[in-house]
């Protein structure tokens, strides 16, 4: 994981915490994948890393395991708080729309999909 002279390291910390370097991607994101249950190879594949990549991420997960738990906890804290506050927000904004009627065509529409879903359910 130690970069040498010439090379830039692959972990990075920015004001927005640990990424990869020059990917978008977050430990955090990793992190998710791997308490998930994926297996390292999958993750790289999936994230488009390389085997280099993915090997110094694991190093730089091991070797600062306690420090990014408690920065991961805080982070899906975070998250967590941002997706009830959007949800939030969401049903606010739905419960303040007016209700409208559906248009003739929307009924017509309607009417052919549970046609369309009752045909389904009897298959």
């Amino acid at each position: 994981m130690q970069p040498t002279a010439n090379q830039q390291p692959t972990v990075v910390r920015t004001s927005r915490g640990l990424y990869i370097a020059g990917a978008r991607i977050t430990l955090y994101t990793i992190l998710d994948y791997l308490h998930a249950g994926w297996p390292p190879h999958l993750i790289q594949d999936w994230l488009n890393l390389t085997a280099s990549q993915m090997a110094d991420v694991l190093a730089y997960l091991a070797s600062h395991s306690e420090e990014i738990a408690q920065e991961y906890q805080q982070v899906v804290q975070q998250a967590e708080e941002l997706r009830h506050y959007w949800d939030r927000r969401v049903q606010e904004h739905l419960a303040s729309r007016p209700v409208t009627s559906p248009t003739p065509e929307q009924a017509k529409l309607r009417a052919k999909l549970q046609a369309w879903k009752a045909k389904l359910t009897q298959q």
